[in-house]
């Protein structure tokens, strides 16, 4: 499955400072869906570079990462168990930022 991430807000610096990401998803054990929660899985599988702790917390995000599904907020579309499709676009935004 095809998706659009993007990291933001500082996320990016544990992705080699990359924003956008084109990925190819496979979902886990062959089952025909991806959710959220398989997606975070993979990304911390995959695609992070370092200090997974800063953005994953057991299976979900940590607390204060903002997270955009085709612009909603993922609050409103089920949060983990959202089932992506094809060509979505995901987005992580930190809200936390040092002084």
């Amino acid at each position: 499955m095809h998706l659009t991430l993007e990291f933001g807000g500082g996320l990016e610096l544990l992705f080699g400072s990359q924003k956008k990401h084109e990925v190819e998803v496979t979902s886990p054990d062959d089952l025909k869906e991806v959710t959220m929660e398989s997606l975070l899985s993979w990304i911390k599988d995959n695609l992070i570079k370092e200090r997974p702790e800063m953005f994953v917390k057991e299976s979900s995000v940590r607390p204060g990462v903002l997270v955009l599904i085709n612009d909603s907020d993922w609050e409103l579309c089920g949060r983990l168990e959202t089932v992506l499709e094809e060509n979505d676009e995901v987005i992580f935004i930190s809200t936390l930022h040092g002084g």
